[in-house]
Protein backbone atom coordinates (compact mmCIF):
# COMPACT_ATOMS: atom_id res chain seq x y z
CA UNK A 1 0.00 0.00 0.00
CA UNK A 2 2.06 2.98 -1.50
CA UNK A 3 -0.99 5.06 -0.62
CA UNK A 4 -0.82 7.80 2.32
CA UNK A 5 -3.30 10.38 3.55
CA UNK A 6 -2.79 13.84 5.44
CA UNK A 7 -5.34 15.72 7.63
CA UNK A 8 -5.03 19.30 8.47
CA UNK A 9 -7.58 21.13 10.49
CA UNK A 10 -7.54 24.71 10.59
CA UNK A 11 -9.05 24.40 14.07
CA UNK A 12 -12.46 27.01 13.96
CA UNK A 13 -11.97 27.84 10.26
CA UNK A 14 -15.72 27.86 9.41
CA UNK A 15 -17.30 29.05 6.12
CA UNK A 16 -21.00 29.96 7.30
CA UNK A 17 -23.92 29.26 9.60
CA UNK A 18 -25.44 25.78 9.20
CA UNK A 19 -29.08 25.62 9.11
CA UNK A 20 -29.60 24.67 12.66
CA UNK A 21 -27.29 27.76 13.58
CA UNK A 22 -29.83 29.30 15.13
CA UNK A 23 -30.55 26.74 18.13
CA UNK A 24 -27.14 27.70 19.41
CA UNK A 25 -27.20 31.62 19.17
CA UNK A 26 -25.15 31.93 15.84
CA UNK A 27 -27.30 32.54 12.66
CA UNK A 28 -25.20 34.55 10.64
CA UNK A 29 -22.05 33.63 11.89
CA UNK A 30 -19.73 32.89 9.00
CA UNK A 31 -15.49 33.18 10.13
CA UNK A 32 -14.53 33.33 6.60
CA UNK A 33 -16.94 35.52 4.62
CA UNK A 34 -16.76 38.25 7.69
CA UNK A 35 -12.61 38.20 8.03
CA UNK A 36 -12.50 38.50 4.27
CA UNK A 37 -15.30 41.54 4.42
CA UNK A 38 -13.15 43.05 7.32
CA UNK A 39 -9.51 43.01 5.21
CA UNK A 40 -11.34 44.64 2.08
CA UNK A 41 -13.08 47.10 4.24
CA UNK A 42 -9.22 47.87 5.47
CA UNK A 43 -8.21 48.39 1.96
CA UNK A 44 -5.94 45.11 2.15
CA UNK A 45 -7.88 42.18 0.74
CA UNK A 46 -7.88 38.71 2.33
CA UNK A 47 -5.29 37.17 -0.94
CA UNK A 48 -4.95 33.40 -0.40
CA UNK A 49 -3.92 32.02 -3.65
CA UNK A 50 -3.04 28.76 -2.72
CA UNK A 51 -6.54 27.87 -0.80
CA UNK A 52 -8.01 29.26 -3.59
CA UNK A 53 -6.17 26.89 -6.25
CA UNK A 54 -8.04 24.07 -4.25
CA UNK A 55 -11.03 25.54 -4.41
CA UNK A 56 -11.86 27.41 -1.10
CA UNK A 57 -14.30 29.96 -2.77
CA UNK A 58 -16.19 27.73 -4.65
CA UNK A 59 -16.49 25.70 -0.93
CA UNK A 60 -17.80 28.62 0.74
CA UNK A 61 -20.33 29.92 -1.48
CA UNK A 62 -21.61 26.41 -1.27
CA UNK A 63 -21.90 26.93 2.53
CA UNK A 64 -22.82 30.66 2.43
CA UNK A 65 -24.33 31.19 -0.67
CA UNK A 66 -22.03 34.35 -1.02
CA UNK A 67 -18.89 34.90 -1.97
CA UNK A 68 -16.00 35.36 -0.03
CA UNK A 69 -15.09 39.08 -0.34
CA UNK A 70 -12.15 40.30 -2.19
CA UNK A 71 -11.05 36.21 -2.73
CA UNK A 72 -9.62 35.40 -6.02
CA UNK A 73 -12.11 33.06 -7.57
CA UNK A 74 -10.40 30.52 -10.25
CA UNK A 75 -12.65 29.31 -12.63
CA UNK A 76 -11.53 25.73 -12.60
CA UNK A 77 -10.02 24.87 -9.18
CA UNK A 78 -7.56 22.08 -9.27
CA UNK A 79 -8.56 20.28 -6.03
CA UNK A 80 -11.99 18.70 -5.09
CA UNK A 81 -13.63 20.82 -3.08
CA UNK A 82 -16.70 21.19 -0.65
CA UNK A 83 -18.45 21.88 2.38
CA UNK A 84 -19.91 19.75 4.99
CA UNK A 85 -22.16 20.35 8.01
CA UNK A 86 -21.96 18.52 11.51
CA UNK A 87 -24.25 15.63 12.44
CA UNK A 88 -23.01 16.08 15.84
CA UNK A 89 -25.13 17.87 18.53
CA UNK A 90 -21.92 20.28 19.81
CA UNK A 91 -19.82 22.49 18.24
CA UNK A 92 -16.93 21.82 20.31
CA UNK A 93 -13.39 20.06 19.39
CA UNK A 94 -13.58 16.49 20.08
CA UNK A 95 -17.07 16.26 18.25
CA UNK A 96 -15.66 17.85 15.24
CA UNK A 97 -12.57 15.93 15.07
CA UNK A 98 -14.01 12.53 15.73
CA UNK A 99 -16.96 12.84 13.08
CA UNK A 100 -14.39 13.83 10.68
CA UNK A 101 -13.33 10.55 11.47
CA UNK A 102 -16.37 8.65 11.52
CA UNK A 103 -17.91 8.76 14.26
CA UNK A 104 -20.28 11.02 14.95
CA UNK A 105 -21.54 12.08 18.73
CA UNK A 106 -25.07 11.15 18.51
CA UNK A 107 -25.85 12.40 22.55
CA UNK A 108 -25.77 15.94 24.00
CA UNK A 109 -22.64 16.67 26.55
CA UNK A 110 -22.99 17.84 30.30
CA UNK A 111 -22.54 21.88 30.08
CA UNK A 112 -22.15 24.13 32.76
CA UNK A 113 -24.59 27.15 32.89
CA UNK A 114 -24.05 30.38 31.66
CA UNK A 115 -25.62 32.78 34.34
CA UNK A 116 -25.05 32.22 38.00
CA UNK A 117 -26.29 34.49 41.15
CA UNK A 118 -23.25 37.42 41.84
CA UNK A 119 -20.41 35.45 43.58
CA UNK A 120 -21.75 32.19 43.18
CA UNK A 121 -19.99 29.48 40.27
CA UNK A 122 -21.11 27.94 37.60
CA UNK A 123 -19.76 24.61 39.08
CA UNK A 124 -21.72 22.72 41.06
CA UNK A 125 -21.09 23.19 44.70
CA UNK A 126 -20.75 19.41 45.86
CA UNK A 127 -18.56 18.56 42.52
CA UNK A 128 -16.17 21.81 43.22
CA UNK A 129 -15.94 20.86 47.11
CA UNK A 130 -15.17 17.31 46.42
CA UNK A 131 -12.39 18.20 44.04
CA UNK A 132 -11.43 21.10 45.94
CA UNK A 133 -10.62 18.32 49.06
CA UNK A 134 -9.38 15.54 46.77
CA UNK A 135 -6.62 18.47 45.47
CA UNK A 136 -5.65 19.40 48.86
CA UNK A 137 -6.47 23.01 47.70
CA UNK A 138 -8.54 25.53 49.56
CA UNK A 139 -10.51 27.24 47.13
CA UNK A 140 -10.60 28.34 43.57
CA UNK A 141 -11.24 31.34 42.05
CA UNK A 142 -13.20 32.19 38.37
CA UNK A 143 -15.38 29.60 38.58
CA UNK A 144 -17.27 31.54 35.31
CA UNK A 145 -17.70 31.34 31.93
CA UNK A 146 -14.50 33.40 30.68
CA UNK A 147 -12.06 33.93 27.98
CA UNK A 148 -8.59 31.97 28.94
CA UNK A 149 -6.94 35.34 28.05
CA UNK A 150 -8.70 37.78 29.89
CA UNK A 151 -9.28 35.54 33.02
CA UNK A 152 -5.55 34.98 33.95
CA UNK A 153 -4.88 38.64 33.29
CA UNK A 154 -7.82 39.13 35.39
CA UNK A 155 -7.19 37.18 38.39
CA UNK A 156 -3.34 36.03 37.51
CA UNK A 157 -1.66 38.00 40.90
CA UNK A 158 -4.47 36.73 42.98
CA UNK A 159 -3.39 33.15 41.94
CA UNK A 160 -0.36 33.65 42.88
CA UNK A 161 -0.69 34.98 46.04
CA UNK A 162 -3.32 32.39 47.28
CA UNK A 163 -2.03 29.33 45.43
CA UNK A 164 -5.71 29.19 44.31
CA UNK A 165 -5.94 28.06 40.51
CA UNK A 166 -8.18 30.09 38.12
CA UNK A 167 -11.23 27.77 37.06
CA UNK A 168 -13.64 28.58 33.88
CA UNK A 169 -15.53 27.25 30.89
CA UNK A 170 -17.21 28.09 27.89
CA UNK A 171 -19.73 26.82 25.99
CA UNK A 172 -18.22 23.55 25.15
CA UNK A 173 -18.41 21.55 27.15
CA UNK A 174 -15.15 21.41 29.17
CA UNK A 175 -13.41 22.48 32.66
CA UNK A 176 -10.61 24.80 32.54
CA UNK A 177 -7.97 25.01 35.26
CA UNK A 178 -5.41 27.55 34.92
CA UNK A 179 -2.17 28.31 36.76
CA UNK A 180 1.25 29.45 36.90
CA UNK A 181 4.13 26.87 36.07
CA UNK A 182 6.54 28.27 38.40
CA UNK A 183 4.49 29.56 41.58
CA UNK A 184 2.10 27.04 41.43
CA UNK A 185 4.12 23.76 39.79
CA UNK A 186 2.88 22.22 35.94
CA UNK A 187 2.96 18.28 37.31
CA UNK A 188 0.61 19.65 39.95
CA UNK A 189 -1.64 21.18 37.64
CA UNK A 190 -1.81 18.48 35.79
CA UNK A 191 -2.15 16.12 38.81
CA UNK A 192 -5.05 18.74 40.07
CA UNK A 193 -6.43 18.23 36.12
CA UNK A 194 -6.71 14.28 36.71
CA UNK A 195 -8.49 14.03 39.75
CA UNK A 196 -10.88 17.23 38.14
CA UNK A 197 -11.76 14.25 35.10
CA UNK A 198 -12.68 12.14 37.22
CA UNK A 199 -15.28 14.08 39.03
CA UNK A 200 -16.34 15.73 36.27
CA UNK A 201 -16.96 12.84 34.16
CA UNK A 202 -20.02 12.23 36.62
CA UNK A 203 -21.73 15.31 34.52
CA UNK A 204 -20.64 13.96 31.04
CA UNK A 205 -17.85 16.88 31.05
CA UNK A 206 -15.53 16.22 27.65
CA UNK A 207 -12.84 17.40 28.80
CA UNK A 208 -10.60 19.31 31.48
CA UNK A 209 -8.21 21.33 29.76
CA UNK A 210 -4.86 22.44 32.04
CA UNK A 211 -3.80 25.93 30.85
CA UNK A 212 -0.44 26.60 32.29
CA UNK A 213 1.00 30.24 32.38
CA UNK A 214 3.95 32.23 33.28
CA UNK A 215 4.44 35.85 33.07
CA UNK A 216 4.82 37.66 30.28
CA UNK A 217 8.24 38.81 28.98
CA UNK A 218 9.42 42.50 29.88
CA UNK A 219 7.74 45.25 28.74
CA UNK A 220 4.88 43.21 27.24
CA UNK A 221 1.28 44.72 26.87
CA UNK A 222 0.44 41.49 29.38
CA UNK A 223 1.12 40.09 32.77
CA UNK A 224 0.81 36.75 31.72
CA UNK A 225 1.01 34.61 28.56
CA UNK A 226 -0.05 31.13 28.45
CA UNK A 227 2.64 28.52 27.47
CA UNK A 228 2.92 25.41 25.36
CA UNK A 229 2.07 22.75 27.97
CA UNK A 230 -1.58 22.77 27.76
CA UNK A 231 -2.90 19.44 28.43
CA UNK A 232 -6.10 18.28 27.35
CA UNK A 233 -7.46 15.31 29.49
CA UNK A 234 -10.54 13.85 27.08
CA UNK A 235 -13.12 11.60 27.20
CA UNK A 236 -12.48 8.67 24.40
CA UNK A 237 -14.66 8.53 21.20
CA UNK A 238 -18.02 6.74 22.18
CA UNK A 239 -17.25 4.33 19.02
CA UNK A 240 -14.42 3.22 16.37
CA UNK A 241 -12.76 6.01 14.24
CA UNK A 242 -10.96 5.97 11.43
CA UNK A 243 -7.45 6.05 13.65
CA UNK A 244 -8.52 2.73 15.35
CA UNK A 245 -9.29 0.72 11.98
CA UNK A 246 -5.87 2.09 10.69
CA UNK A 247 -3.84 0.94 14.09
CA UNK A 248 -5.99 -2.46 13.85
CA UNK A 249 -4.28 -2.86 10.24
CA UNK A 250 -0.96 -2.33 12.07
CA UNK A 251 -1.19 1.11 10.27
CA UNK A 252 0.64 4.00 11.29
CA UNK A 253 -0.57 7.23 12.41
CA UNK A 254 0.83 10.22 13.38
CA UNK A 255 -0.88 12.68 15.27
CA UNK A 256 0.67 16.38 15.16
CA UNK A 257 -0.04 18.87 17.88
CA UNK A 258 -3.11 18.56 20.71
CA UNK A 259 -4.41 15.26 17.61
CA UNK A 260 -3.67 12.57 20.50
CA UNK A 261 -5.31 14.74 23.67
CA UNK A 262 -8.51 14.70 21.57
CA UNK A 263 -8.39 11.01 20.94
CA UNK A 264 -7.14 10.79 24.15
CA UNK A 265 -4.59 8.91 22.56
CA UNK A 266 -6.69 5.92 20.85
CA UNK A 267 -5.22 4.96 17.32
CA UNK A 268 -1.92 7.40 17.63
CA UNK A 269 0.93 5.24 16.89
CA UNK A 270 3.91 8.46 16.75
CA UNK A 271 3.29 11.60 18.70
CA UNK A 272 4.56 14.80 17.36
CA UNK A 273 4.56 17.94 20.00
CA UNK A 274 4.70 21.68 18.61
CA UNK A 275 3.80 25.13 20.12
CA UNK A 276 2.05 27.74 17.44
CA UNK A 277 1.19 27.16 13.60
CA UNK A 278 4.18 27.64 12.18
CA UNK A 279 5.96 24.55 14.37
CA UNK A 280 2.61 22.81 13.98
CA UNK A 281 3.14 23.16 10.26
CA UNK A 282 7.06 22.37 10.44
CA UNK A 283 5.95 19.05 12.76
CA UNK A 284 3.60 18.01 9.95
CA UNK A 285 6.30 17.99 7.65
CA UNK A 286 8.28 16.26 9.77
CA UNK A 287 5.77 13.88 10.63
CA UNK A 288 4.90 13.07 6.52
CA UNK A 289 8.67 12.14 6.17
CA UNK A 290 8.19 9.68 8.95
CA UNK A 291 4.80 8.43 8.03
CA UNK A 292 4.79 4.76 6.36
CA UNK A 293 2.94 3.61 3.34
CA UNK A 294 -0.38 3.43 4.18
CA UNK A 295 -0.10 5.60 7.18
CA UNK A 296 -2.28 8.91 8.41
CA UNK A 297 -0.84 12.15 9.35
CA UNK A 298 -3.46 14.42 11.50
CA UNK A 299 -2.24 17.71 12.33
CA UNK A 300 -4.41 20.45 14.03
CA UNK A 301 -3.59 23.75 13.76
CA UNK A 302 -4.97 25.46 17.20
CA UNK A 303 -3.79 29.28 16.96
CA UNK A 304 -6.73 29.99 14.30
CA UNK A 305 -9.21 29.35 17.30
CA UNK A 306 -7.08 29.76 20.45
CA UNK A 307 -5.06 33.01 19.85
CA UNK A 308 -7.88 34.57 17.15
CA UNK A 309 -10.99 33.06 17.50
CA UNK A 310 -11.86 33.26 21.04
CA UNK A 311 -10.30 36.74 21.49
CA UNK A 312 -11.99 37.95 18.70
CA UNK A 313 -8.77 38.93 16.74
CA UNK A 314 -10.04 39.60 13.21
CA UNK A 315 -6.37 41.17 12.25
CA UNK A 316 -4.58 38.08 13.64
CA UNK A 317 -6.87 35.47 11.91
CA UNK A 318 -6.35 36.83 8.66
CA UNK A 319 -2.86 37.13 8.93
CA UNK A 320 -2.92 33.48 9.96
CA UNK A 321 -5.10 32.56 6.69
CA UNK A 322 -2.03 34.25 5.01
CA UNK A 323 0.72 32.51 6.66
CA UNK A 324 -0.87 28.88 6.23
CA UNK A 325 -1.68 29.81 2.64
CA UNK A 326 2.58 30.58 2.20
CA UNK A 327 3.27 27.44 3.61
CA UNK A 328 0.41 25.17 1.55
CA UNK A 329 3.01 24.96 -1.82
CA UNK A 330 5.63 23.68 0.89
CA UNK A 331 3.20 20.70 1.90
CA UNK A 332 1.64 20.09 -1.21
CA UNK A 333 5.72 20.01 -2.81
CA UNK A 334 6.47 17.31 0.23
CA UNK A 335 3.17 15.24 -0.69
CA UNK A 336 4.28 11.25 -2.59
CA UNK A 337 2.72 9.75 -5.63
CA UNK A 338 -0.15 8.25 -3.96
CA UNK A 339 -0.91 10.60 -1.08
CA UNK A 340 -3.67 12.24 -0.67
CA UNK A 341 -4.57 15.85 0.99
CA UNK A 342 -7.28 17.49 2.68
CA UNK A 343 -8.30 20.43 4.86
CA UNK A 344 -11.18 21.20 6.96
CA UNK A 345 -11.69 22.28 10.38
CA UNK A 346 -14.07 21.04 13.46
CA UNK A 347 -16.19 24.15 13.75
CA UNK A 348 -16.03 27.99 13.40
CA UNK A 349 -15.39 30.32 15.93
CA UNK A 350 -16.32 33.84 14.17
CA UNK A 351 -14.16 36.72 15.45
CA UNK A 352 -16.67 39.06 14.76
CA UNK A 353 -19.12 37.32 16.57
CA UNK A 354 -20.48 38.40 19.86
CA UNK A 355 -19.18 36.34 22.73
CA UNK A 356 -15.40 34.81 22.51
CA UNK A 357 -17.11 30.70 21.98
CA UNK A 358 -16.98 28.65 18.93
CA UNK A 359 -19.81 29.16 16.06
CA UNK A 360 -21.69 26.26 14.18
CA UNK A 361 -20.79 26.49 11.09
CA UNK A 362 -20.13 24.53 8.03
CA UNK A 363 -16.30 23.61 7.39
CA UNK A 364 -14.41 23.23 4.44
CA UNK A 365 -13.35 19.29 2.53
CA UNK A 366 -10.72 20.91 0.45
CA UNK A 367 -8.76 17.54 -1.49
CA UNK A 368 -4.98 18.31 -3.12
CA UNK A 369 -2.58 16.05 -3.57
CA UNK A 370 -1.00 13.27 -6.15
CA UNK A 371 -4.29 11.36 -5.48
CA UNK A 372 -6.90 14.01 -5.54
CA UNK A 373 -9.14 13.52 -8.68
CA UNK A 374 -9.03 16.89 -9.88
CA UNK A 375 -12.04 19.64 -10.31
CA UNK A 376 -14.52 18.35 -8.51
CA UNK A 377 -17.50 19.89 -6.84
CA UNK A 378 -18.25 18.02 -3.69
CA UNK A 379 -21.09 20.26 -2.69
CA UNK A 380 -22.41 20.14 0.85
CA UNK A 381 -21.47 17.02 2.19
CA UNK A 382 -24.04 16.03 4.86
CA UNK A 383 -21.74 14.93 7.65
CA UNK A 384 -18.09 15.73 8.50
CA UNK A 385 -18.18 11.79 8.44
CA UNK A 386 -17.31 11.64 4.58
CA UNK A 387 -13.73 13.21 5.21
CA UNK A 388 -12.84 9.81 7.05
CA UNK A 389 -15.17 7.60 5.01
CA UNK A 390 -13.23 8.88 1.69
CA UNK A 391 -9.69 8.46 3.81
CA UNK A 392 -10.30 5.35 4.38
CA UNK A 393 -11.70 4.19 0.81
CA UNK A 394 -8.19 5.76 0.05
CA UNK A 395 -6.48 3.73 2.24
CA UNK A 396 -7.81 0.57 1.82
CA UNK A 397 -9.32 -0.31 4.60
CA UNK A 398 -12.80 -1.31 5.29
CA UNK A 399 -15.44 1.28 5.41
CA UNK A 400 -16.26 3.33 8.61
CA UNK A 401 -19.84 2.81 9.68
CA UNK A 402 -20.81 6.52 9.22
CA UNK A 403 -20.53 8.79 5.97
CA UNK A 404 -20.03 8.57 2.49
CA UNK A 405 -16.92 8.74 0.50
CA UNK A 406 -17.27 11.63 -1.65
CA UNK A 407 -15.68 9.44 -4.94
Amino acid sequence: MDRRAVVVVLDSFGLGATPDADRYGDAGACTLGHIAEWCVQQGEPLNLPHLSRLGLPQAAHAASMRWPAGLLVRAHPEGAYGAARETSLGKDTPSGHWELMGCPVPFDWGYFPRASQMGESVFPAEHLRRWLQACGLEGSLGNEHASGTEIIERLGDEHVRTGWPICYTSSDSVFQIAAHEVHFGLDRLYAICEQAKVIFDELNIARVIARPFVDAPAGSSQRYRRTGNRHDYTTPPPGQTLLDVLQAAGREVHGVGKIRDIFAGRGITHHHAADGNEALSEATLVALQQCAPGGLVFANLVDFDMLYGHRRDVAGYAQALRAFDAFLPTLLTALREGDLLVLSADHGCDPTWPGSDHTREHVPVLFGGPACPRGIDLGVRGSFADVGQTLARHLGVPDLPHGQAAW
